[in-house]
């Protein structure tokens, strides 16, 4: 609660200085000499409210979306030892990671993946998918639990949809301004919103929105590094880069539903800017060039025969 009180208000603190840059600048007189009767603090406001509720509303519901949407079927009774493992290793990680202790889970899926979710990082939800356990052997399995883990720990679910909702606040604020101002002074419209101001606003806000998600994109990439070397740590460097080396063979499985890409640990192709996960040589070059002393297991999970 302490990481979502201080980016929450420092959310705020954006909008406070920006209504206030506006006034010092002198921008509100230079709208309103042109035109433009439009209260900027009013429209900041609520761009944030409804930029915001959408990202949080998301993040809250998060665990119960992704247990719907990938069919996990949460481990509450280990009925195989290799599901006591699986549930004890995640714990044991949590521990050490210092959040509280998970739910795990276990989705069916052919492609060897997990994901890490939920509204805090005491309250997360770590799920693999049945081609993980199928195709990695438990060494591995142990790095992909670690850098889930390691996503808890980070908070990242939280941060990414904190970013996702300024940047929302941003993508509405700007897309309404230049739908008004291709209103006022291109239609000279002066009470009211004319067809000008939906149809900019909305190519605008489509527009804006293909740059916005290259931002929360590109703040995904960061943190499936700063993953990696939670990982590493928690797991050993010899079985991150083992898992990831893993993860590069089976490039050709099929990918995870698109909801649930930026919260898992992929093998997906990288789409430049918007790819939510880095390339994996870029990832296994930064734990190679790391200093996470390595531990390697390679038996294997044993939970699909």
């Amino acid at each position: 609660m302490l990481r979502l009180g201080l980016y929450l208000a420092a959310n705020l603190a954006i909008l406070a200085v920006l209504s206030v840059s506006f006034r010092l600048l002198g921008i509100d007189s230079l709208l309103q000499a042109n035109g433009v009767d439009l209260d900027l603090t009013a429209l900041l406001v609520f761009s944030a409210a409804i930029g915001f509720v959408g990202s949080l509303t998301s993040l809250f519901l998060s665990k119960t979306m992704a247990k719907a949407a990938m069919g996990v079927r949460v481990i509450t009774a280990p009925r195989t030892p290799s599901e006591r493992w699986l549930v004890d290793t995640v714990h044991a990680q949590a521990d050490r990671a210092g959040i509280g202790r998970p739910e795990v889970g276990i989705f069916d899926h052919p492609s060897p993946n997990a994901f890490a979710t939920g509204w805090n990082r005491d309250e997360a939800l770590i799920a693999v998918s049945t081609g993980l356990l199928q195709h990695m052997a438990r060494g591995e399995v142990e790095a992909v639990l670690a850098h889930e883990v390691s996503h808890a720990a980070n908070g990242d679910m939280v941060t990414l949809a904190l970013i996702q909702g300024v940047v929302n606040t941003f993508v509405i604020f700007l897309s309404r301004l230049v739908g008004l101002l291709f209103d006022r002074l291109v239609l000279r419209i002066e009470r009211g919103f004319g067809p000008g101001f939906w149809f900019v606003s909305l190519i605008a806000e489509l527009v804006l929105g293909v740059l916005a998600m290259a931002i929360v994109m590109w703040f995904s990439r960061w943190r499936e590094y700063r993953a990696d070397a939670g990982g590493a740590r928690l797991a050993g460097r010899g079985n991150m880069i083992a898992a990831l080396e893993r993860l590069k063979q089976a490039r050709n499985a099929p990918p995870l539903p698109e909801e649930m890409r930026a919260f898992a640990i992929t093998a997906g192709r990288v789409q430049a800017l918007f790819a939510s996960h880095p390339p994996l040589e870029s990832r296994i070059a930064k734990l190679k060039a790391g200093n996470t002393q390595p531990r390697v297991s390679q038996r294997k999970v044993g939970f699909i025969s």
